[in-house]
């Protein structure tokens, strides 16, 4: 049961740092329509678009990246908790 509780870390791992590279996209001169930036934006807006309506406007900073990447580290150590418990 290890391999696999190393296995979700790794995925969630591996989401928060997409997460981190659409703020790092939003910030670039990249066009939305490049593959990569809409590659990043398909994966990423399932969890930071639903964040975002449920947010005020804060002005020009969007806070949605950060609550999801503490959202997500939160859940990452109950599943990873979880599973190393069976």
């Amino acid at each position: 049961m290890r391999a696999v509780a190393s296995l979700v870390d790794l995925l969630f791992t591996l989401y928060i740092f997409l997460i981190i590279g659409s703020v790092f996209l939003s910030w670039g001169r990249i066009s939305p329509y490049h593959p990569v930036a809409q590659w990043v934006r398909r994966l990423t807006e399932p969890l930071l678009g639903p964040i975002r309506r449920a947010m005020p406007q804060t002005g020009p900073f969007d806070w949605s990246p950060t609550i999801a990447i503490f959202l997500l580290i939160i859940l990452r150590q109950v599943v990873a908790t979880l599973l190393l418990r069976f």
